[in-house]
């Protein structure tokens, strides 16, 4: 009852599109712990609100991945300041201010960002060669990969500037000896980004293991299987190859959503 009467109180509050935008994201939250992406109470996904774009929403610092509702997200400014806060005991995590804010600020094309601190993630991130573009989930990142030196818990916010500065255009991020970080023009491709770049971290981490010499693909095929999977935005594409490449993750995302209902729909509480 209680959970019902805040959803109602939340709803009263806000947007169309922004209850649209909460429902999304405790989704996005739910699908990131169901797919073994989530650390524990830590790590962020924001979302920036549709119809107020100095505003984005983001989770409270004390609840796991599974428990995240449409009504339990906080709504802060780019300063960091609460504009609407759910009924729950907690506050804002800082570090998910700092690298959250800074994207959303100068990223406007951005709608999303996904940060994780997965064991693949991780692992890749302190190997010199960064993610190699060795397989095909791999290959959609290849020269449109950032990387961002590791400069201690991200509470500085200073570090802001250099880590949107080493983002640039990008919508994949390698963050040096802490995780990987995506962002996406809507909560689907922000997630489905995430979920690729974790696949082919994972089969690195593999493969590197195995002790085998690795066999890396032709610069060539290299070069085509990145344009091909490109987004929609990168020139140079006709025909087919235009046709594959839209990784907008809306495909993806409403098998996703149908699986969250028949298990559990109370995300969109």
């Amino acid at each position: 009852m209680e959970l019902s009467l805040e959803r109602g109180r939340m709803r009263e509050r806000v947007s169309e599109v922004e209850w649209e935008t909460r429902v999304e994201l405790a989704a996005c939250y739910r699908l990131v712990a169901r797919y073994g992406m989530a650390d524990l109470i830590y790590n962020h996904i924001t979302a920036r609100v549709p119809d107020e774009p100095h505003h984005f929403l983001i989770n409270p610092f004390g609840f796991l991945y599974e428990e995240m509702t449409a009504s339990s997200l906080f709504k802060i400014d780019l300063e960091g300041n609460v504009i609407d806060r759910p009924d729950v005991p907690y506050e804002v995590n800082h570090a998910g201010y700092v690298i959250h804010s800074a994207i959303h600020a100068v990223r406007h094309d951005v709608a999303c960002v996904l940060h994780t601190h997965t064991r693949a993630g991780m692992a890749v991130s302190v190997m010199d060669c960064g993610l190699l573009p060795a397989t095909i989930s791999a290959m959609r990142y290849h020269k449109r990969m950032a990387y961002h030196e590791y400069e201690g818990p991200v509470v500085d916010e200073g570090e802001r500037e250099r880590l949107v500065a080493n983002l640039g255009d990008r919508d994949a991020m390698i963050l040096r000896n802490h995780g990987l970080l995506t962002c996406g023009r809507g909560i689907p491709e922000a997630f489905l980004l995430m979920q690729r770049l974790e696949n082919a971290c994972k089969v690195q981490v593999d493969f590197l293991a195995s002790g085998q010499p690795v066999h890396m693909p032709t610069e060539e095929s290299i070069e085509k299987s990145a344009r091909i999977m490109a987004p929609p935005t990168v020139v140079g594409r006709t025909g087919n190859e235009a046709k594959l490449g839209n990784w907008d993750g809306r495909r993806e995302w409403s098998a996703l959503i149908r699986q969250l209902d028949r298990e559990d729909p109370s995300y969109r509480d």
